[in-house]
């Protein structure tokens, strides 16, 4: 696997981080796929709370990516 591409957003507050990594299978393109982290961002804190992941294909990471470009997410 080779990561070819890395996106951030942030909410509109400012407390809320989501990391795009999309991987590519050298092998096999069929089974590309995007991690998808959350964080939380604290104001007594100078570094981000990684609290989850999940791992989506291609399309589905895609619709999210831009679905929380319409929610007002902006990208970091």
């Amino acid at each position: 696997m080779k990561l070819t591409q890395e996106l951030f957003l942030m909410n509109k507050q400012r407390n809320r981080l989501k990391r795009f990594r999309k991987y590519e299978n050298i092998i096999y393109k069929e089974n590309d796929f995007i991690e998808i982290d959350f964080a939380y961002i604290f104001k007594n804190s100078t570094k981000q709370v990684w609290k989850g992941s999940k791992i989506e294909n291609v399309e589905d990471g895609q619709k999210e990516y831009n679905e929380m470009l319409k929610e007002g997410w902006k990208k970091n």
